[in-house]
């Protein structure tokens, strides 16, 4: 019988007997020898961690490449999960692929077609992050809010739930997490409109809905949903209903079996600024926050807020490592996360208690955390409702979704760290005159402007190993640019990161010594995975840049990084690997020949602005993304004022991630056009200036 068939035999008598392999919660309590991986952090406690060590710091230098497959464009920023010798993955929009992990074969692949379903939801979302696994089936969500059950076998669907409701503007993006029978899923879309977050748990077998849980109060008038939403009103101020306050849950989930807790890390407030979102008054729970629930009926339980009155994006949603420790000679049942603030935070996961909190980047905007209150020292003026001000972390974070890893061997937090200052100023901007924008742009989320510094002089990253009962660095290794990939540590001793210069590293987990590495042709930014297979150990993650690592990086010009050109693929390794990569092929920036352009600069700066407010995020600062989108300067599009409305007004290019953007006036569209022609006539003249070699 296979390890993951039925957990168990009824028989007529009644009685229940165990089956051969483990029950289906059995790999995600760690019961089942790390022989799978069947959630993002592999068990419920997103540890991110392998007890496996066929792999080690003896062994790794023989580590190989056993197989590699070609994906097609799109994100690849995701994380793998493995059963039964089986590796599922969503790439793109949660297009979920069937792989033998032994040979690379595709055995199905199921395409849920979101970025046709999605609307207007596609303008904010870069694909699915990873998929979960239980009981013979594989959970995905996707951008237009589905959650999906698909038979692990055929791939073909078992049910599907719409988590969001009409007109709803929000989406998904995280994975799923699976526990106890349960699905909870929740979403993402604060910056762009007015909503509050929740989260939903269903049953895993038929999908119907168990429980929701509100981050945020809403209007009073129209009563609470629980006596949680109540006493949290009374941290907010104003109207704040009516700018839907955020606070979603759109990353980070834990479950504790023991307790029947599920833990919840929220995001930002809606809009950043207290002083629009909350008449500058206020903790505004619970946003950026952890909240703790009882996972059979949702009720809160406890919560703790990392930043009160949240207006610099310092969400809480990053990896919530569950750990027993000894603190003091005390064994404490604690909850570790590396937030975007730059502080690393342990608390006590009974009680929601702030055990102790320490930077693990340089930080300007606090002093410390109170260990008594548990909040922030804030620097003076750190509040930009005041004026300018410029700080470390930033919105990007101190870490990102990218996750960290907690090694049950060395007891240390592996954290891929970003160091990173921005500055914020909303002068001029009040409660009456603010109004939300459509598009990505950072001012119109924020609430005031906000400026990274120019070729992100002081922008550095990090893979950072960090003890949490010290609260100290034990060792620390630069990494390239400002971000860098996700993380996974063995029972091996190691760590195993990608990195944006297309190097995929196992460092030793106890001194940071690099001890293999291998050149991947492409950027490695997913999280790695390690399984066991008929007794040996393999080791997959998939390359190919997301968004996060493209939207401020200069990895286009250092790493010749493209959308069009760079590899997507899927790598599998195992001791005694010797299978190869074909030639990177380095992208060069290339305009496109326009011997039609006239130069309006008119038109082309009242396109800027509209670039700027709709389109930079994917495409990157000067139409140049690092390898998310497009680059728009060598494409054919731009020379035809048809071809052009063809993709932007009505919506041609949906189906390969492209949104439509249909309010766009002929005006607006023709100032568009222009910038890009504009931008590539700059690059033609750039390149012609070169001297020859």
């Amino acid at each position: 019988m296979s390890p993951r068939s039925a957990a168990a035999l009824l028989l007529s008598c009644g009685l229940m007997l165990a089956a051969t392999g483990p029950s289906p919660e059995a790999s995600l309590v760690d019961t089942a020898g790390g022989n799978d991986w069947p959630g993002f952090g592999r068990t419920y406690g997103e540890q991110h961690y392998s007890p496996l060590t066929e792999i080690n710091r003896d062994s790794v230098g023989k580590l190989g490449l056993v197989w590699s497959m070609d994906l097609e464009p799109g994100n690849s920023a995701t994380g793998p999960i493995e059963v039964d010798g089986v590796l599922y993955f969503a790439r793109f929009y949660s297009v979920v692929n069937a792989v033998d992990a032994k040979t690379g074969k595709l055995l199905w692949t199921y395409d849920p077609h979101a970025p046709e379903a999605s609307g207007v939801r596609l303008r904010q979302g870069w694909g699915s992050r990873g998929v979960a696994w239980w009981n013979g089936k594989i959970y995905t969500a996707t951008q237009d809010g589905r959650l999906i059950a698909l038979d692990a076998k055929t791939g073909k669907p078992v049910w599907a739930m719409q988590t969001l409701d009409q007109g709803d503007p929000r989406f998904i993006s995280g994975p799923p997490r699976v526990f106890d029978g349960k699905v909870i899923i929740g979403n993402a879309g604060a910056d762009e409109a007015a909503i509050r977050g929740y989260v939903t748990a269903y049953d895993a077998e038929t999908g119907k809905q168990l429980w929701r849980f509100w981050t945020v109060p809403g209007e009073p008038a129209k009563g609470f949903e629980n006596a949680a939403m109540e006493m949290a009103s009374k941290t907010w101020a104003g109207e704040w209903w009516k700018h839907g306050g955020g606070g979603t849950v759109w990353n980070s989930i834990a479950y504790d079996k023991d307790s029947d807790t599920v833990f919840i890390g929220t995001g930002n407030g809606s809009p950043w600024n207290r002083k629009v979102r909350s008449a500058g008054q206020g903790d505004n729970l619970f946003l950026c926050s952890i909240v703790a629930l009882d996972a059979k009926t949702g009720q809160y339980k406890w919560h703790y807020q990392i930043n009160p009155g949240e207006s610099w994006d310092f969400n809480a949603a990053m990896d919530m490592h569950l750990a027993d420790l000894t603190i003091d000679g005390r064994a404490r049942k604690t909850l570790i996360t590396a937030p975007k603030n730059g502080f690393l935070y342990v608390l006590d996961r009974t009680n929601g208690k702030l055990i102790s909190a320490e930077p693990f980047v340089p930080v300007t905007w606090a002093k410390g955390i109170d260990r008594a209150t548990g909040r922030p020292i804030e620097n003076p003026g750190i509040r930009y409702e005041s004026g300018v001000t410029t700080i470390s972390p930033t919105p990007v974070g101190a870490h990102s979704w990218v996750p960290s890893a907690f090694s049950r061997q060395t007891g240390l937090v592996y954290i891929p760290a970003i160091e990173l200052e921005a500055t914020y100023d909303d002068r001029g901007i009040t409660a009456a005159n603010w109004k939300r924008e459509g598009g990505m742009a950072l001012n119109y989320a924020v609430g005031s402007s906000i400026a990274f510094p120019k070729g992100r002089e002081n922008s550095a990253s990090a893979l950072v190993a960090w003890d949490p009962v010290r609260q100290k660095q034990v060792w620390r290794v630069p990494t390239p640019v400002h971000f860098n990939g996700g993380l996974l540590t063995t029972g091996g001793n190691l760590v195993f990161q990608g990195q944006m210069d297309d190097r995929f590293n196992a460092y030793d987990a106890t001194n940071g010594k690099r001890l293999w590495s291998f050149d991947a042709k492409a950027p490695v930014i997913a999280p790695p995975i390690s399984y066991r297979i008929d007794g040996r150990q393999y080791v997959t993650v998939i390359t190919g840049n997301g968004t996060s690592g493209g939207f401020l990086g200069s990895a286009l010009a250092r790493y010749g990084i493209d959308y069009r050109t760079q590899a997507r693929r899927v790598l599998t390794f195992a001791i005694g690997g010797t299978a190869s990569l074909p030639p990177k092929e380095r992208y060069v920036a290339t305009a496109v020949e326009d011997p039609e352009y006239r130069a309006d600069p008119a038109a082309a700066a009242h396109g800027e602005a509209i670039y700027n407010m709709r389109c930079v995020v994917c495409h990157g600062g000067g139409v140049a993304a690092a390898g998310v989108a497009p680059d728009l300067r060598g494409s054919p599009i731009i020379l035809s004022a048809e071809s052009f409305d063809q993709v932007v007004r009505d919506g041609a290019l949906v189906p390969n991630g492209m949104p439509r953007y249909a309010e766009l006036t002929d005006k607006d569209r023709a100032g568009l056009r222009q910038f890009f022609r504009a931008s590539a006539q700059t690059l033609r003249q750039s390149t012609a200036a070169k001297p020859a070699r």
